[in-house]
């Protein structure tokens, strides 16, 4: 289990990669433990003194009018936790809630939100011992903060609703008390602290990005292959030709393409073909794929910055001995975020589909129809195709903004919310489709190379072709590919290409 200290700085996108991919053991830095305290402690001066504050004694949204007498403060702490765990639809992932779970400790440590050491000391015990809330993943609009999914992450810690304990599904008692841990009893403003935040929604769209790097790194590996397959040319990614234009992600994967091609023995039978141009699909990819990057790399700047944020509502000032009501909960900037980066999620399939559209037509790549030997008797790769272009048409509805949709909700108080929780959620289907779009295309792209054989691609090309092979044997004569399909598209999804290019990825390089 990797260690996570947690301190004053950053948390860097690699650490947050790490915590999404699998348990770590969260550390927080003594130096930060003051500055909690000191917060915590803030709370109760201001309680003492006997002034209103939002949320610490009062009621929640429309019912922030109604004061709430001092005996009461811990049931309603209690209360808001019960009552706003209100999610439904299906579970988030493990690892997705550990996630979200670990922004969570680090926007508590940050000390702007007024809860006592020990409840982030709880919420790390959580994270520590493998016990991950059950969190259904609908129910939230994004503003005031993810209230209903964190509302079912903290009520764990108060021994209700139910959580995976070491991969087992238990009551939220059990999975304590598996785990060596106990119930907390919230503190005044702790169960709001807890409620008030983007991390749902942030956790969703960092996990969708960390996705978006494997699946990026693929659609670079099968456009090359592509090009090898239709005896493209590679002058389309020569370095001057980028250079003059100055787009950092299209001068970044025209570097990779070449790299890709080096030593290719199909490139070299045919430099002097009479063919003037490729497609556009073939021959843009540096522009297109590039872009694609650009988005990739300001989503995670824009989600790094979240995820370290305090989000929560109100704050605490300890220096000033100030509690101040505002709105960091919004999260109209994972909801542009997440919105953007499905913009390129589609651009990514949708170039896919059109190579492998271009691979099946024997007019514009000269290979056999449909890429098999014997075509009518065999169909060859004609449905496979069809696939690629009906997941690539949902991505287009699937691309529709989020964010420009707003419902009012808490009787008019929160009368413009964000929706980037479904913003960020959506991202995952569109993801999954464009794995299944890009290993359609491999399939395509390693049966067209074998075509010319005995000419071989380049060597790392080649050694991607091998790895394809593994998984699906050269298509002779009719077979179903579904199978063939889902196993390439696991291996997409798990990163299994991204050795090509993992210099060139954010969590890699920011």
């Amino acid at each position: 289990m990797k260690a996570v200290l947690i301190n004053e700085g950053i948390v860097d996108l690699g650490t947050l990669r790490r915590c999404w991919e699998s348990a770590v053991r969260v550390e927080i830095a003594d130096a930060l433990r003051p500055g909690l305290q000191a917060s915590h402690d803030c709370v109760a001066n201001v309680l003492a003194s006997g002034k209103t504050v939002y949320g610490i004694n009062t009621g929640f949204g429309e019912l922030a009018r109604v004061r709430i007498d001092a005996n009461d403060l811990a049931k309603l702490q209690e209360n808001i936790v019960k009552s706003h765990a209100v999610g439904v639809g299906d579970l988030l992932s493990d690892n997705c809630v550990r996630l979200l779970m670990v922004m969570k400790v680090i926007s508590l440590t940050r000390g702007y939100s007024g809860v006592s050491p020990a409840l982030v000391d709880a919420l790390v015990g959580l994270i520590n011992n493998d016990v991950y809330p059950c969190i259904p993943g609908k129910g939230s609009v994004g503003a005031s903060g993810d209230l209903a999914p964190l509302a079912h992450m903290a009520g764990v810690l108060l021994g209700y609703g139910e959580a995976t304990c070491q991969k087992q599904k238990l009551s939220a008692t059990d999975a304590l008390r598996k785990a060596g841990l106990k119930p907390v009893t919230l503190l005044p403003k702790e169960g709001l602290a807890l409620l008030n935040g983007t991390q749902v929604s942030t956790a969703l769209a960092m996990a969708a990005a960390f996705k978006m790097e494997n699946i990026l790194a693929a659609a670079i590996v099968a456009g090359a292959l592509s090009v090898d397959a239709v005896k493209g040319s590679d002058a389309p990614f020569d370095a001057r030709i980028q250079d003059v234009r100055g787009q950092s992600g299209q001068i970044t994967v025209a570097a990779i393409l070449r790299d890709l091609m080096t030593g290719s023995e199909i490139r070299k039978s045919h430099a002097d073909c009479p063919r003037v141009q490729d497609p556009y699909s073939i021959r843009c990819q540096p522009q297109v794929v590039g872009a694609c990057l650009d988005v990739l790399r300001h989503v995670f700047s824009v989600l790094q910055t979240e995820a370290n944020a305090v989000t929560d509502n109100p704050l605490v000032f300890a220096d000033t001995q100030n509690i101040l009501s505002g709105g960091n909960f919004h999260a109209e900037p994972v909801a542009f975020a997440a919105d953007y980066l499905a913009l390129a999620v589609a651009e990514i399939g949708a170039l896919s589909e059109r190579r492998s559209a271009l691979l099946i037509d024997a007019h514009l790549s000269g290979l056999p129809p449909f890429l098999v030997e014997n075509g009518g008797i065999n169909s060859g790769f004609m449905m496979a195709q069809v696939t690629a272009a009906a997941l690539a048409s949902e991505n287009k509805s699937l691309a529709h903004p989020a964010s420009v949709d707003s419902m009012p909700t808490s009787a008019n108080q929160e009368d413009h919310v964000s929706m980037a929780t479904f913003a960020a959620m959506r991202l995952h289907a569109m993801l999954n489709n464009v794995a299944d779009i890009i290993a359609i295309e491999m399939l395509e792209a390693a049966q067209g190379i074998e075509f010319h054989r005995p000419q071989r691609s380049s060597p790392l090309l080649e050694k991607a072709l091998s790895r394809i092979r593994e998984l699906s044997p050269a298509y002779q004569e009719d077979r179903s590919l579904s199978k063939d399909i889902q196993m390439l598209a696991t291996l997409i999804k798990d990163g299994g290409f991204l050795s090509y290019v993992d210099s060139i990825l954010p969590s890699s390089t920011i």
